[in-house]
């Protein structure tokens, strides 16, 4: 399990990068969204002008003629603010005279219809009553007096959305033919036209839409978090398992598999100090292994390390689980022997050598029969004792004392 700290450093990554992920995606969404948005926008006001564009020309193209005359039909009236709004033939026959207004008029009842679009012929110095603005119009027609080109918005009306856009009309030679008398001028905006079209279709469509991104935006974001969350974990478990590999080597004799050197003495200096806080026994047994140089120089290195790995198992192998051992020289073992007085000290070293050289020790692959005893040496501790170094000193002492009465035996101060 990782620690407290590296489990903040896993949770601060996690959180940050799955913000990032979010802001990231969620930026996205939104700017595609709101572009989206605009080009709908763009497209709408692309038709409209093309819309106002054709009415445009077929106005310029009844003005030229200064009005058209259509025959007259049932229920037609001639229109009542026209000179020579009405003719007839010498066969009879009654035309009535259409201007451009009315045309355009008659045209957006036609394609109103046919649910299509709707065009208005509209100005704020009206002739026709009937072209009066509404409020979309009268404030189009207001920005047009101070040079705005185009208007456009959305309006909702009755559950379903149009889009509304409107250009000024102004004044040329041809319109002058029936606008004279009202005093304008050639260049001046007389009014506009403007076109109501439905894009309620396109507006259902764009927010199904929109409703397929978000759900798959939040897919996506679930499954690259769940990925994160997933690689984070196996990261977690990798480099946790890294460091308990590191940190077995760094207290670990690569030969032998025992505790090293280093980490035996900073484990001896803490249980020394929680005894003398306690006011508990501790013991500790320095063993070495007989005549070793002589098994080098005879057999040569890898029986010797054969030796150091068999010794230290069979060490091991008698000792209580809470005792501390660790390889502390070349062919020497130390112990530390947490709550344990003299007299158990003593049985425990006893039995340690016993085990050692309790049957022949057998090289690996190798047709060799090794006799292996060791020597040891055992102190406990003591109120003189002011560090480990005075308590190892002691049981140096005694495992020197051990070698020079024969060797294969336990000796003390």
């Amino acid at each position: 399990m990782p620690l407290a700290g590296e489990t903040k450093i896993y949770k601060t990554f996690m959180v940050s990068t799955s913000l990032t992920i979010i802001a990231v995606l969620s930026g996205i969404f939104f700017i595609t969204t709101v572009r989206t948005r605009q080009l709908i926008d763009e497209e709408n006001v692309l038709r409209a002008r093309t819309l106002l564009n054709s009415i445009i020309l077929a106005r310029k193209w009844n003005a030229n003629y200064d009005g058209v005359y259509v025959e007259k039909k049932k229920g037609d009236k001639p229109n009542p603010y026209l000179d020579k709004a009405e003719i007839k033939t010498i066969d009879g026959k009654v035309f009535i005279r259409k201007n451009p207004a009315q045309m355009t008029r008659e045209i957006s009842e036609y394609t109103e219809k046919e649910g299509l679009f709707k065009f208005h012929l509209t100005s704020l110095n009206l002739v026709n009553p009937a072209n009066k603005p509404d409020d979309f119009e009268t404030r189009a027609l207001s920005l047009f007096e101070k040079g705005t080109k185009e208007a456009s918005r959305t309006e909702e009306k009755n559950g379903i959305t149009y889009f509304r856009y409107m250009a000024p009309l102004y004044i040329d030679k041809e319109c002058l033919q029936c606008h004279s008398a009202q005093g304008y001028k050639t260049g001046e905006v007389r009014g506009g036209i403007s076109i109501t079209f439905d894009i309620e279709n396109i507006r259902s469509k764009l927010k199904t839409n929109t409703i397929y991104a978000i759900i798959f935006g939040l897919l996506s974001i679930s499954f690259l978090l769940g990925l994160i969350f997933l690689f984070t974990v196996r990261l977690i478990k990798k480099t946790s398992e890294i460091q308990r590999r590191f940190e077995h080597l760094a207290i670990t004799d690569g030969l032998t598999g025992i505790f090293n050197r280093r980490h035996i003495m900073t484990r001896f200096n803490e249980e020394f100090k929680r005894t003398r806080r306690l006011k508990k026994d501790m013991g500790c047994i320095m063993i070495d292994i007989d005549r070793f140089k002589s098994i080098n120089d005879e057999f040569g290195h890898l029986v010797g390390d054969e030796v150091l790995r068999e010794v230290s198992a069979r060490i091991k192998n008698s000792i209580r689980i809470y005792d501390v051992l660790g390889r502390y020289g070349g062919e020497e073992f130390l112990i530390v022997l947490p709550d344990t007085d003299f007299d158990n000290t003593k049985s425990l070293a006893e039995r340690i050598r016993e085990n050692v050289k309790a049957d022949i020790f057998l090289a690996a692959d190798m047709p060799l029969h090794i006799h292996i005893t060791i020597s040891s040496g055992i102190a406990h501790m003591t109120d003189g004792d002011s560090s480990i170094d005075d308590f190892i000193k002691r049981a140096d002492e005694g495992l020197y004392k051990a070698k020079n009465s024969g060797r294969d035996r336990v000796g003390w101060i």
